[in-house]
């Protein structure tokens, strides 16, 4: 997930409601799932804009999730994975997690880098590098290798990878070295982590990430002025997801009081019922699908769809919409 791939997520995620929730599956495919190990953790800025993390080994355990993965894998994702196949990584089977995070730099730049962690060694793919005469260049303490489509990576310990283009991966590795502060100095984010990072699949939105997702699924509802009154107010969202019985998806948005919270909710339930009156016949079952309740000071969303379900409305052009 790279700076350009980050603002088109960004764009497709505030369609809708539905659309979130069907963006929060596109995002399987690319991260990493429970908590993060302490050498990813240390690389993560502390002006992140979202994280995603995804289990790979949850992946396999359902049909759904594989369908989903063939479908929306992004190219630079392909890429990667036959970047560490050439390498002597099955990604199928040598990958048990895998992250995103995309950040804000000092001047506003947003870069994205990958975690990849698993039961892949660091010194058999060292030696294939050496074989393959790749040399590394040197980054203060840290060997930086150049990989297939443009990206680079360095090992963080013996079987975790970071990986992305060279100032996004430099930029985290100068995060991991203090020289700039990371996620855990940001308590926001690093709390809404902790609410969700035991999951398989989860993620954590910024304030200003969470504004915009809610403005596109709020549609035209959001041009009252009830919502820009609270918009200011929303701090954050964080979402849960698995596919052991069926589709579930859970998204809390955090709002600063519990009338902004109730105010949103009311307003998000407003919005789908608008959107309901065209949508087409999965997406009225998706939508159907869906609850809204503000619960104190957040808003929960809640999603579920048998398997059959989701995977005609992977189908639906809604769905098309998001997932390019």
């Amino acid at each position: 997930m790279r700076s350009d791939t980050v603002m088109k997520t960004v764009k497709a995620c505030v369609v809708s409601l539905l659309s979130t929730v069907l963006l929060a599956v596109l995002c399987v495919n690319v991260a990493n799932a429970m908590p993060l190990n302490s050498s990813a953790r240390a690389v993560i800025p502390a002006d992140l804009q979202q994280l995603i993390s995804v289990d790979y080994r949850a992946l396999k355990d359902s049909d759904t999730a594989m369908k989903l993965k063939q479908q929306v894998l992004p190219d630079n994702l392909k890429q990667f994975e036959s970047a560490l196949k050439g390498l002597g990584v099955d990604p199928d089977k040598d990958v048990d997690t895998l992250a995103f995070a995309s950040f804000r730099t000092p001047k506003q730049a947003v870069k994205a880098v990958g975690v990849a962690a698993g039961s892949f060694s660091m010194k058999s793919v060292l030696k294939k590098m050496t074989a393959q005469k790749i040399k590394p260049t040197k980054y203060r303490t840290s060997s930086i290798y150049s990989m297939d489509g443009g990206m680079v990576m360095s090992f963080l310990d013996d079987s975790t990878l970071l990986f992305g283009d060279s100032s996004a991966v430099k930029f985290a590795l100068d995060t991991r070295d203090g020289e700039v502060l990371n996620v855990d100095t940001n308590s926001v984010m690093s709390d809404m982590m902790s609410d969700v990072d035991s999951a398989p699949v989860w993620s954590i939105l910024d304030q200003q990430g969470t504004q915009n997702v809610m403005r596109s699924a709020l549609g035209d509802a959001a041009k009252i002025a009830d919502y820009d009154t609270i918009k200011k107010r929303l701090l954050g969202s964080r979402y849960t997801m698995n596919f052991t019985s069926g589709v579930n998806f859970d998204l809390t948005v955090a709002a600063s009081d519990a009338l902004s919270a109730a105010t949103l909710s009311s307003l998000v339930k407003a919005g789908l019922l608008y959107k309901k009156m065209s949508a087409s016949a999965p997406e009225k079952v998706a939508m159907d699908n869906t609850s809204v309740e503000s619960d104190g000071s957040n808003v929960k969303f809640h999603f579920k769809s048998s398997d059959q379900q989701f995977q005609s409305l992977m189908h639906s052009e809604l769905f098309a919409a998001v997932s390019h």
